[in-house]
Order: structure tokens, then sequence, then C-alpha cells
């Protein structure tokens, strides 16, 4: 029996109802946040919960819980979950209204949703063999930062990957690397990994931050920047990353191998991996981000 939290009751999912008059059914006007948990240990919670904070902020909803009653109800769902690993889904939206209108109602009562689900994490051969992905622009509003609820575009562009047989879907603004359609996007070039810089046109992922982090604790040259189109297509390696998805390579973009020729920008053949695979940057990151897992979330 999959167990949830709707608006102050713990029930069994099958018996959860949202009213249809709810603001977030309406017009997707609501937020959320997916948070990993590892051996019953929410993966970085308090930047799960700041980012909520954020997303909040920025559609003028007063947050209904404290921090500390967001940990309380959190750890509770955990506890009581079947699975150790898993993945726990908040959302809050503006709640259910009288009349459908867009403007806000004067009187708000916010609709708190929480569900826990199996962590669905991407299996080894995955992980080894890479993925493919296409490209396509980037139409989506100017808000990206906000994790909101109202996710159509993103479900759009998700389905053009799997609808080309493809993983993923990286987006280009005005020939500038935004983000993929669920993920983030890195690019490693000549042993540098290159970030997209952080602004309102894409949604910074807590594995982001974790990726940034590790990149400058092992010493791994790092340049947070736009990047260009030109550049993704020219990368030695391309990774997404998510909270479930963790760190991915990415070995074909619109049905060519990523990594194919090229030379070192002093005229040298890259040291790099073969084309089409996983390269030897991904590969240290991947350990790096395990071993995390295992000493902050597992304690050993």
């Amino acid at each position: 029996m999959t167990l949830c939290y709707l608006n102050g009751e713990f029930l069994p999912l099958a018996e959860a109802r949202v009213s249809p008059m709810d603001r977030g059914f309406l017009f997707g006007d609501g937020v959320y946040e997916v948070i990993p948990v590892y051996s019953r240990r929410p993966f970085r919670l308090d930047e799960h919960l700041g980012r909520l904070q954020n997303s909040l902020n920025d559609i003028r909803l007063t947050n209904p819980l404290g921090h500390d009653e967001w940990h309380t109800l959190i750890e509770r769902l955990v506890s009581a979950a079947e699975w150790a690993s898993c993945s726990v889904l908040l959302q809050v939206t503006r709640g259910p209204i009288a009349v459908r209108n867009h403007a806000f109602p004067a009187a708000v009562t916010p609709t708190i949703f929480c569900l826990v689900e199996p962590l669905l994490t991407p299996p080894d051969a995955m992980r080894e063999k890479g993925i493919a992905a296409i490209s396509t622009a980037d139409t989506r509003w100017l808000r990206c930062n906000v994790k909101a609820t109202s996710l159509l575009a993103n479900c759009l562009l998700r389905q053009m990957a799997m609808d080309a047989g493809c993983a993923e879907t990286i987006l280009f603004r005005d020939g500038i690397l935004s983000e993929g359609a669920a993920s983030n996007i890195f690019v490693v070039k000549n042993g540098v990994m290159l970030a997209p810089q952080k602004n309102h046109l894409m949604l910074t992922g807590i594995t982001y931050d974790v990726v940034l982090e590790l990149a400058a604790a092992h010493g791994l040259p790092t340049q947070v920047r736009d990047i260009t189109d030109a550049e993704v297509r020219a990368a030695d390696e391309l990774w997404m990353t998510s909270s479930t998805k963790e760190v991915l390579p990415i070995v074909e973009l619109d049905g060519k191998k990523v990594g194919a020729g090229g030379t070192a920008s002093d005229g040298s053949p890259r040291n790099m991996g073969a084309a089409g695979l996983p390269g030897p940057v991904f590969k240290q990151m991947y350990g790096w981000y395990q071993d995390f897992k295992r000493t902050v979330m597992h304690g050993n």
C-alpha cells in the first residue's frame, strides 16, 4: 500500500482526493520538489527545501509549513516507506477556489501533497553504455528557475526524445545551452568541465551544485559560463544530471557520436576516451559522486 500525505492526513494513495477547483489542477498554479532518499536518508534535504522556498517566493505563495515541520513530515513518510531507497515528492498549490479566475484569490488555503515512490536510478548498463539525446530550440517561458508544476512544455520536449528513441532533449536558447527537458547538462572539453551559468532560463539542480562542489574538491578545472551550440557539438564528453538520474553520460547527440574526431587546443591529439562511449572525466565524476553518497548518506 502506497502511503501519501494530503492536507494534514496520512492516507493510502488510492483514497487521496483533490478538488477539481484546485488551482494546481486548473492552472498548474503550484510548485514541487523531488528528493532522492538513500538508506532512509534524504539527500540534501535542506537544499531541496531551500529551493522549494525560493519557488514559493517566486509565485508569491506563503510556505504553509515551517522548516522543522517539513523535516518532521518527510522523516515520517520515509520511515513508513516500504523502500529504504525511495523518492519523496513535495507539491504545494495555491489550493481550491470557488469560481475559476486567473487572479489570485483573496483568501488562500494551499494544498499540500507528498508522495513516496521507489527510487528508480538508471541501470548499470545505461551508465556503462551511455545514452542518446536530441536537441531543439528552448521555447519555454522565461522563468525556468521556478520549479513549477505546469510542466507541459517540458513533457512535450521530453516526449520528442522518447519518439526519437532517445533519453533526453537538450535545449538551446538563441544558440546558448540552457538545460535538458528534465536535467542539467555539462560539457567536457580538453579536460575542462563547462557548466551553464545559473539564471532564470534554467532550473538549477541540486545535483548540478553537487557536481560543481565535487569538481572543486578534486581539482577538476571548471568554467561556469554561457556555452554555445557549437561547443556542445564539439564536446569531448556530455553529461546529464538530475536528482534521480544522478550523473549520466550522453554519447550520441542528434545521431552523431559525442567526442568524434578533433584535437586539443594546442593541436595535439586529444587524450580522451573513444567517441560514442562514456569518457574518462565522466568516470571520475561518477566515482566521486558515489563516494560522496556513501560517506554523506550512508555514514560509511
